[in-house]
């Protein structure tokens, strides 16, 4: 070997030894976390809980906290794997591929897992979570009262996080970049942390972190693909209703321009070059949609040359128009290369009504014609009171040019067909005969809400230039004198118009089409009680039969009742056994009960006292029978004398199940009682599902079983517990007996739900240990 060769195999060797001296020391997990090389996988889950609240970021002003946390999320990864510890017990490697060397741990940026975008949230600034969850966190009350009415305006992304959820930094970058896209179309972005609002989680329905889902309309929409930029995008647009856009092309366009009439609505047009409707100008038409038509032309094909050359359309900048009553002259136009929400938003506002809308709706009515707040701020409405007969077409459309050319702040134009708004009409019309055949002027002033209004009938109407020259005349001294409208009214609630979709002039039409429309659903019907009478008629061949076999076994089943907690009446899907197995969950039968349950399989379990015992579980055996034919149910119950500190401990771990009130004993503390509860628990996924008895029986007296627990307490409340004091009298003994056997009167019903999944589910990190279960000496 040459000297120079050798030398250079030298230097190699020497940096390889440095870079292994250097790694060791620095990145041993175990240091990091202070456990030995035999800890268990508690004890090193204990160790990092308590070292990560201890350096976590938003806590620990050291400027090295945020190193020091991320060594130790690194270390726990690593030694909470049994795969990765192996490996580095073995190889002092971090994976499968290499070991704490300087490159791998030094230049943290090469890491997907632990680079400087994956920990630029949350621990990127000293401030934590400046970006989405301080400006988006949303609670429940905030969802309820403000996202839900709000979403049928605009569609919202909702985030579902938590603090210890890895997997949801991984998301971050895409979601930083996906939320600042929407946010500028106007979108609505809601983060919920699930350590904090558990509550909102359930009832969402999302049960796992990170999850992502759409609401609209009040409707919740699971993101079920991988977190890109377009998949979101994509899942945004699909949440939109399909038929939200017209395409428009020269063979519809007239037909869509014209269909203001009927539809009671301006129509905008929106012209560009892109061959698929942008979605600003989506999200646009489902903010106003009840307010206008939206229809999109694509420059780019031939089919819309006519239309452009019509309306003198520039192609290098996306241009909107919106009509109204007159469809060869746009209304409102605006041109811009960068069109933005907010230039779109304000098009729309200024343009949402007809220059004479038809009043078809309370709604249009408080919108067109609100209540007088301040003296400079009046709201006149001038309303036409006319027919919808072809004869009065004439008249419609004076009024209309002289509302076109008489533009005023303080002054709306409005017309309302008497036939389909009679109460209104009828008192605006008090003085004249309602049903002469000649229209009528009437100018109002809203006062308040509850419809007070002042009103003066101007003239009648034929559309003549005198009438227009009075109508002027009396808009003028308005201005001047607002003490001219010198009648009032409670003005009654108008009818709406679009509800019905029926006309009261083709009653003949309408019932043929009822008939027609009823004759599959009647077939139907026939069909399904044909087949349930023969389903009752086999069924009562073979329950005959069946009571003759099992007559020779009545004394057996007998004896098993005995030992078991109750029976009940046969039932349309007749169980495999004739009794109920109830066991008690104690610490003898609580690992194979519930913790090492097998995956699919769910323990009911009733809640109940030594005073209770026997006339609970003769109740829940007659509401669970028909359910044990399942072989996946097992029904257990669980004494609270003797293990009432395991049903404590459990509703604390699943906080958002605790919303159950506590009763005052003699003493004056505030004591909840679980009597009555009954638990489903899944072992296996760790949740439960809960019920909470409600009272439906009769007393005997005649009094519903609440009201008599109610009367005990002194206040009108919900029975969902015992509160008696204690009883003398034999009658009291009967009630309070009657009061208890009607707390599962519902349980039937909740088993169902629970059987068919849609019961909402309270996840436990873990059950309460056997120290909980175990009855106190």
């Amino acid at each position: 070997m040459s000297p120079p060769l050798a030398a250079m195999v030298l230097v190699v060797f020497s940096v390889l030894l440095a870079g292994s001296s250097h790694a060791g020391p620095e990145m041993d997990p175990y240091k990091i976390l202070g456990v030995s090389m035999g800890a268990s996988q508690a004890e090193i889950k204990k160790v990092y809980k308590r070292l990560a609240k201890e350096w976590h970021p938003d806590k620990n002003k050291d400027p090295a906290a945020e190193d020091m946390f991320i060594k130790i999320t690194k270390s726990y990864e690593i030694l909470s794997s049994e795969d990765k510890r192996a490996n580095y017990d073995r190889y002092g490697q971090t994976d499968d591929s290499q070991a704490y060397s300087s490159s791998r741990y030094s230049h943290r940026q090469d890491s997907f897992y632990f680079d400087e975008s994956f920990f630029n949230f949350p621990f990127n600034t000293k401030n934590h979570r400046d970006f989405t969850d301080s400006k988006y966190t949303l609670q429940f009350n905030q969802y309820v009262g403000e996202v839900v009415p709000d979403s049928y305006r605009r569609p919202y992304l909702i985030k579902i996080t938590s603090d210890w959820c890895f997997s949801c930094i991984h998301i971050e970058p895409v979601w930083k970049e996906v939320v600042q896209e929407m946010e500028t179309l106007g979108i609505g972005i809601g983060v919920v942390d699930v350590g904090y609002e558990r509550r909102l989680a359930n009832h969402l329905g999302a049960h796992r972190t990170p999850s992502i889902l759409g609401v609209i309309s009040g409707k919740v929409t699971f993101f079920h693909y991988a977190v890109a930029k377009e998949h979101l995008r994509q899942f945004v647009e699909d949440l939109l209703p399909q038929r939200l856009v017209e395409r428009i092309t020269d063979k519809n366009q007239q037909q869509f321009l014209n269909s203001w009439h009927s539809l009671n609505k301006p129509h905008v047009l929106l012209f560009d070059q892109v061959p698929v409707v942008p979605l600003l100008y989506k999200l646009a038409a489902f903010a106003y949609k009840d307010y206008l038509q939206f229809g999109y032309v694509d420059q780019g094909v031939a089919e819309t040359a006519e239309l452009q050359k019509r309306f003198n359309i520039n192609t290098y900048a996306p241009t909107m128009l919106v009509f109204k009553e007159n469809t060869d002259k746009p209304a409102d136009i605006i041109q811009a290369k960068g069109m933005k929400k907010q230039i779109i938003d304000e098009f729309m506002s200024n343009n949402k009504f007809l220059l004479a809308p038809r009043l078809v709706n309370q709604k249009l009515f408080d919108e067109l014609c609100p209540v007088k707040q301040f003296h400079r701020r009046r709201k006149y409405c001038v309303l036409l009171i006319t027919a919808d007969e072809e004869t009065f077409s004439f008249g419609k459309q004076e009024f209309l040019s002289f509302a076109s050319t008489n533009t005023r702040e303080v002054v709306r134009f409005a017309y309302v067909y008497q036939r389909l708004q009679q109460p209104l009409c009828d008192i605006l019309m008090h003085g004249e005969d309602s049903s002469q055949s000649t229209a009528q002027v009437v100018i109002l002033e809203r006062r308040n809400a509850a419809g007070k209004a002042l009103f003066k009938p101007v003239t009648a109407w034929n559309g003549s230039e005198e009438e227009k020259l009075r109508l002027l005349e009396e808009l003028e001294r308005l201005q001047k004198d607002p003490s001219i409208l010198i009648q009032d009214a409670m003005l009654p609630e108008l009818n709406n118009e679009f509800a019905s979709g029926l006309s009261a002039n083709v009653p003949s039409v309408v019932l043929i089409t009822f008939r027609r429309e009823m004759m599959p659903l009647l077939s139907l019907i026939f069909s399904a009680l044909f087949i349930l009478f023969g389903t009752v008629v086999i069924q009562a061949f073979s329950d005959s039969s069946d009571d003759k076999q099992m007559k020779p076994k009545a004394k057996d089943g007998a004896k098993a009742e005995n030992g078991s907690s109750g029976t009940s009446s046969s039932s349309s899907r007749p169980p495999k056994k004739n009794f109920v197995e109830v066991t008690e969950l104690t610490d003898i039968t609580y690992m194979s009960n519930l913790v090492k349950l097998r995956p699919g399989h769910i323990n009911i379990v009733l809640v109940l006292t030594d005073a209770s015992k026997n006339i609970l579980l003769s109740k829940f055996a007659k509401e669970v029978y028909s359910f044990t034919g399942s072989q996946t149910l097992h029904f257990s119950f669980l004494n609270l004398d003797k293990h009432g500190e395991w049903m404590s401990a459990l509703l604390e771990y699943a906080q958002s199940a605790m919303h159950v009130e506590a009763d005052e004993d003699e003493s004056g503390s505030r004591k909840t009682d679980h009597t009555g509860f009954v638990l489903a628990l899944n072992g296996y996924k760790k949740y439960l599902c809960l019920f909470k008895p409600v009272y439906t029986g009769e007393d005997l007296d005649g009094k519903s079983s609440e009201d008599e627990a109610a009367a005990s307490v002194g206040k009108p409340r919900p029975g969902s517990r015992d509160c008696h004091p204690p009883r003398k009298s034999s009658r009291s003994r009967s009630t309070s007996t009657l009061q208890i056997h009607h707390k599962l009167d519902r349980l039937g019903l909740w088993m169902e739900r629970l059987m068919e999944g849609t019961l909402p589910r309270y996840y436990v990190p873990e059950w309460p240990g056997l120290d909980k279960i175990t009855a106190s000496k």
